[in-house]
């Protein structure tokens, strides 16, 4: 929303004077939102623990690998408000997103409670790696992280070449 605000003011008008490439723009708006994700991270975790969660030295590294798998939605956010106005950008990035997210991810119900069809398109889909990723690396099973983490880095690097190419065509004033 902070991108497309900024979009639609001046503030950012002014800064395409400057000789900044869009990658440098939407670094810069990536930047803090990852220091924001290791601290969401680390207090939604440690408030875990005092629900169930076991207080393990897992918890670091969950910490991280929630961090990670975090950019995936600071990117999906960059390009939305790359493409559209902040109030837009609202309802996709907000209740949207984040009901998807978690209907795809497992977190509602768990994905071989329903298998079928939807199993299969929630192991093609990033959402439900994001969380097996989490889950393993609280189980302590380090090495089984990487598959799930590398489909969920490949769909961030994807979303954030087209956040790239649609900051890219705005600010050159070409419709996206």
């Amino acid at each position: 929303m902070i991108l497309a605000k900024d979009r639609t003011s001046s503030f950012l008008t002014r800064l395409f004077a400057s000789p900044m490439t869009a990658s440098d723009f939407l670094l810069g708006y990536t930047a803090p939102m990852i220091v924001m994700t290791l601290g969401q991270s680390a207090i939604t975790l440690l408030a875990a623990c005092l629900f169930g969660l076991s207080f393990t030295v897992s918890i670091l590294p969950a910490i991280l690998v929630t961090s990670i798998t975090s950019l995936l939605f600071v990117g999906i956010g960059l390009l939305t408000g790359s493409l559209m106005n902040d109030k837009a950008v609202g309802g996709i990035c907000g209740a949207l997103l984040t009901n998807a997210a978690g209907w795809l991810s497992g977190v509602f119900i768990p994905i071989d409670l329903i298998g079928g069809a939807f199993k299969t398109i929630t192991g093609i889909l990033p959402f439900y790696h994001g969380v097996e990723a989490v889950r393993t690396v609280l189980n302590g099973d380090y090495a089984a992280v990487l598959p799930h983490l590398a489909v969920v880095l490949g769909y961030t690097v994807v979303v954030y070449i087209l956040a790239v190419i649609a900051f890219r065509r705005k600010m050159s004033g070409d419709r996206v």
